[in-house]
């Protein structure tokens, strides 16, 4: 199997990783009938990353995948480096593929003498030279306009509802469930793709000192005698929706589902989860879990097929916007 794909045209389509899911990166390759560029990428002893690849990019599209996990800003800096080897290798156009946004919650100021980190990512992709960004499930949509270039903001929606509603929808009325009032918009695609299922959502306070810390109130919205599906774009620590299920049983709900795309699952996440009320928690793998972070009930879903279709059809000049039919 080549590591490269050449259409009709001459057009050249090269896949490159990062170190930090090498696993989803293979993935990729398969669903696209290719194999990574050999790459050769490591640390020196005082932590400088050195990248070289094994084959010419020269006139290719390459795509240049990693996931932004911790330690995230190794894995920024492996791929700003990347970055900056396939531009002085001419290659023809580069694309990052992020598949969790780095400091994608940094999108703006809540006070005075803060940075607006996800903005400086996009700026360092630039600089670097990316031509094209690839991500999935943005914290906010407005970081889409932070890149000075194309921006392909893929959802996992189509997967992890086909998932939801194979599973849960012949046996259970549902009610899709929001962790908190500004992640509506979010719910409301998910009641859509659940065949009109009513929505609700969690009134929760925070405290803008203390990070990764909030307190989930009540429910707004009928959920008794149903089965929640309670949706978030990540889960980082779990205390929030953890304190959501909790929430919905506690107002009369037949059960509850835990349905996110990004598994930061730092800290104590692993341990809420599993004790937690949720009778399933189901997320897809944009970041690597190592094994001491999987529990029974966990369910990991591969992005891998929307990634690949993605990128051939940036690759085609296809329509991406295709691929959130569901």
């Amino acid at each position: 199997m080549s590591s490269s794909i050449t259409t009709s045209g001459e057009k050249k389509l090269a896949l490159v990783t990062g170190r930090a899911n090498m696993e989803l990166a293979e993935q990729v390759a398969a669903e696209l009938g290719t194999e990574l560029l050999p790459t050769d990428v490591y640390n020196f002893a005082n932590g400088e990353i050195y990248v070289r690849f094994g084959e010419s990019v020269r006139g290719k599209d390459v795509f240049v995948m990693q996931s932004h996990c911790s330690p995230i800003n190794d894995w920024v800096m492996e791929q700003l480096i990347m970055l900056d080897a396939l531009k002085r290798a001419s290659a023809k156009r580069i694309t990052v593929i992020a598949p969790f946004f780095p400091y994608a919650r940094q999108d703006k100021k809540h006070r005075g003498r803060e940075p607006i980190s996800a903005r400086l990512m996009a700026d360092l992709f630039k600089t670097a030279g990316a031509d094209r960004l690839i991500t999935v499930d943005l914290h906010t949509a407005q970081i889409q306009g932070f890149f000075d270039g194309p921006v392909d903001h893929l959802v996992a929606l189509p997967i992890l509802a086909n998932y939801v509603r194979e599973k849960y929808s012949a046996a259970n009325d549902l009610a899709v469930v929001s962790p908190d009032a500004g992640r509506i918009k979010v719910a409301e695609n998910w009641s859509a793709a659940l065949g009109g299922a009513p929505l609700a959502f969690i009134h929760k306070t925070r405290d803008i000192n203390r990070p990764n810390q909030t307190k989930a109130n009540r429910v707004v919205g009928d959920v008794e005698g149903r089965m929640c599906v309670l949706v978030d774009d990540m889960i980082d620590t779990g205390g929030t929706i953890v304190q959501a299920a909790e929430a919905c049983m506690n107002a009369g709900a037949k059960g509850v589902i835990i349905v996110a795309t990004h598994a930061v699952f730092s800290g104590p996440a692993v341990e809420r989860l599993s004790g937690s009320v949720a009778e399933e928690v189901i997320i897809t793998n944009t970041l690597p879990l190592e094994d001491e972070k999987t529990f029974d009930k966990l369910t990991v879903l591969s992005i891998a097929p929307l990634l690949g279709r993605a990128v051939h059809e940036v690759f085609e000049d296809g329509s991406v916007t295709s691929l959130f039919n569901i």
